[in-house]
């Protein structure tokens, strides 16, 4: 039931396209080590950058697993699932990096994020992801739900800080500096936001 794709394109770029929620699998090398799982929301924050790239906006939060779990082995996988219309599951495994404020790609990736202000969510670094394994599977036990509305919350809370503030509340905090199993996590103090 399952197939293997070589290229994000078609009805899986749109499907990935046109979904509210997806999921992130990050783990460390270490056999003892935390894994991690985070969902992601919040309609606009990822892109199909070409058939073989993906990547999505790293808002402010209170942990950096995968950003330290990328920066030491680069493993990522990438989840979608149907919660409406059709049953389908695809998942994209790669490689993928943190790519920081101050890094000469910066602008150029902000650009593929036109539908989402991510000023007001305290943006600390775009993941991006190269696809290696494209898979889709049927979904059939997926339940159905329906999407309302992203929550604001996440908006409201971080658009009151500024580049310092921001840095100050990521080093108030245990696991942002570094991982829950002590591996680096985001590079502090953040460089400032460049200008648009």
């Amino acid at each position: 039931m399952g197939k293997t794709h070589e290229r994000i394109e078609g009805r899986l770029r749109t499907f990935i396209e046109q979904q509210p929620l997806f999921f992130t699998a990050t783990a460390p090398l270490s056999a003892d080590g935390t894994i991690n799982l985070s969902p992601k929301g919040l309609r606009g924050s990822w892109a199909v950058l070409d058939a073989h790239t993906v990547a999505y906006l790293d808002f402010a939060g209170s942990n950096a697993e995968t950003i330290a779990h990328l920066r030491e082995n680069g493993r990522i996988t990438l989840m979608w699932c149907a919660f409406e219309g059709p049953p389908n599951i695809v998942r994209v495994h790669g490689r993928g990096e943190p790519v920081f404020r101050d890094d000469a790609r910066w602008r150029e990736l902000t650009g593929h994020f036109p539908d989402i202000d991510p000023t007001v969510h305290g943006l600390r670094a775009i993941i991006v992801v190269r696809a290696e394994l494209i898979r889709d599977t049927c979904g059939y036990a997926v339940p159905f739900m329906s999407y309302d509305a992203d929550r604001d919350l996440h908006g409201r809370r971080f658009a009151r800080e500024d580049d310092a503030s921001l840095s100050d509340y990521f080093a108030g905090k245990d696991h942002v500096a570094h991982s829950i199993d002590g591996l680096p996590g985001l590079p502090l103090p953040l460089p400032p936001t460049p200008a648009s």
